[in-house]
């Protein structure tokens, strides 16, 4: 290793977590001291917090922080624009002072000792290193089953994704100025980033239990997320779609040929239950189709008109 340390930033988005903020930036301080001490990273080293619009007093204790101490920046969002676009703003606000930056949530459920050994992989020539989980243990069962069945799927519909990795990783100033030439307005960081090539390696680590507040994610935000992810790097529920269809048609023309025998052959009766079913069925299958195709064409309009992803208020960060 060089004798002159990189700088390190610590993106961390935060959405209404006056609970967990004095612990969190307490526990971070801590951590951001000893990586100074052990040489590891720069004395001109952050952590920067990104409010999200929050209601609560989570943009006071950011500032608070500041003013008790230069370690603690802060960036204040115009309005609430959603987790990613959170993440996205304190990335591009961050890389202009830093070298490498790393994104975690303010739970701190991600274990921030892992920190080390990203570093240590940075320094070792990686751009961006992806903190993954070691085990799921902890999870429910139906928490488990969800979330690695969505990792499978996007992985069978062709996405380019990192097994049981959420948003804890340690990206270089270059692979962040890289991550910036991607304009899209509905975001998936989680897929867009391995997009960007360079050299990469994981660091494994194990998830603790959330230490006060509530989760921002429930079930709703999680499938509408899930979603968001599919939709957004694979056309393949389009080609399901397709195929679905064409099958459909086929069997529509077996059935209407099957009709016509019965007519001829003067065997055909009352089959008012098989109608009814295969009305429903077309008429889902429809439906279906048309929801799928719309989910596509309102992303498509979302992304034409080229709006702002976040707008920022209020920027806090002291260099020395």
């Amino acid at each position: 290793m060089s004798e002159k340390k990189d700088i390190l930033y610590v993106v961390i988005p935060c959405y209404k977590e006056e609970e967990v903020l004095p612990e969190t930036s307490r526990r971070l301080k801590e951590k951001m001291e000893k990586l100074i001490s052990e040489n590891l990273i720069s004395e001109k080293s952050r952590v920067m917090f990104v409010n999200d619009g929050s209601k609560d007093r989570t943009w006071d204790i950011i500032c608070d922080l500041h003013k008790e101490n230069s370690l603690f920046s802060g960036v204040n969002l115009s309005r609430n624009r959603g987790h990613q676009n959170a993440l996205l703003a304190g990335l591009l606000t961050a890389v202009n002072f830093a070298d490498m930056i790393i994104s975690m949530d303010a739970d701190l459920q991600d274990d921030i000792n892992a920190m080390d050994n990203m570093i240590k992989a940075y320094y070792e020539g990686n751009e961006v290193v992806y903190g993954v989980r070691s085990s799921r243990k902890k999870d429910t069962f139906f928490k488990r089953f969800t979330a690695e069945g969505f990792y499978k799927l996007m992985k069978a519909l062709g996405v380019d994704i990192i097994f049981n990795h959420a948003d804890y990783r340690l990206m270089s100033k270059r692979a962040v100025e890289s991550l910036s030439e991607f304009k899209e307005v509905n975001l998936f960081l989680r897929g867009i980033i391995p997009q960007i090539g360079y050299k990469w390696t994981t660091v494994e680590y194990e998830r603790a239990e959330r230490f006060a507040g509530e989760s921002k994610y429930p079930l709703k935000k999680m499938l509408s997320f899930a979603f968001d992810g599919i939709t957004s790097f694979s056309i393949k529920p389009i080609r399901m779609v397709f195929w679905i269809g064409l099958i459909v048609f086929i069997v529509s023309i077996v059935m209407l040929v099957w009709a016509l025998v019965a007519k001829i052959m003067n065997f055909s009766n009352a089959g008012w239950s098989s109608l009814m079913g295969s009305i429903w069925l077309i008429g889902g299958i429809q439906l279906l189709g048309l929801g799928i195709v719309g989910e596509y064409i309102g992303k498509i309009y979302s992304e034409t008109k080229s709006r702002p992803r976040y707008i920022i208020e209020t920027i806090l960060n002291k260099e020395d």
